[in-house]
């Protein structure tokens, strides 16, 4: 069931207040993970545009704590916290993405997935999709980066899903390709946040 720009209007969201908490160590944030099955390396800052970076923000919302909302338009992600707050995170946003809006949960959760294109996605760009159609093992040159959920609606599988990336350089922009993006950092982060069955709600302009 899709949300309409009536529903948004009248306030899903009460909205945001994008004032950051102060204090924030961002260099801790985005330090090398060597204890990954593929280790990570640091994120140097001066790559990462500081409104792109996690943080915990100030969120007046009616979803209840727990909840990710993507607000596509503005590409940001929020997981609502307790006490009107959230952690933000900048995200990339591709064509699925950009169609896909209303209410879905997270139906799975996977550590390094294999990434297998969609049927659209073989349909639109064969050259470049159909040989990968038997899937593409976890790793760093694996599209879906460190972490995925997978967002479900009624037991089935949208196909759409919140990962990480191997192109942190597309954050905050919108791609020719693929869901909702987050850097390889970022998605850990919200991985160990995020329980299966909890809400998602993805907003469009």
């Amino acid at each position: 069931m899709s949300i309409s720009r009536r529903g948004f209007l009248l306030g899903l969201p009460l909205f945001v207040t994008a004032c950051a908490s102060s204090g924030v160590d961002h260099r801790a944030n985005y330090a090398a993970l060597p204890d990954e099955q593929f280790p990570l390396r640091a994120v140097p800052l001066d790559k990462i545009k500081p409104e792109l970076r996690r943080q915990v923000v100030a969120y007046e919302t009616t979803h209840k704590p727990g909840t990710i909302v993507v607000d596509t338009p503005a590409r940001r992600l929020y997981h609502v916290m307790e006490g009107g707050q959230a952690m933000r995170y900048g995200v990339g946003v591709g064509k699925e993405g950009l169609a896909f809006r209303g209410n879905a949960y997270v139906g799975r959760k996977a550590e390094w997935p294999t990434w297998t294109p969609t049927a659209n996605m073989i349909r639109r760009e064969p050259e470049k999709n159909l040989k990968y159609a038997g899937g593409v093992p976890g790793g760093p040159n694996n599209p879906l980066g460190a972490r995925a959920m997978y967002l479900y609606r009624g037991g089935n599988d949208t196909h759409f899903r919140i990962h990480g990336t191997n192109q942190p350089q597309t954050i905050g922009y919108a791609m020719s390709s693929g869901c909702v993006r987050m850097m390889n950092h970022d998605v850990i982060d919200l991985y160990e946040r995020v329980n299966v069955g909890d809400r998602v709600v993805v907003l469009q302009a």
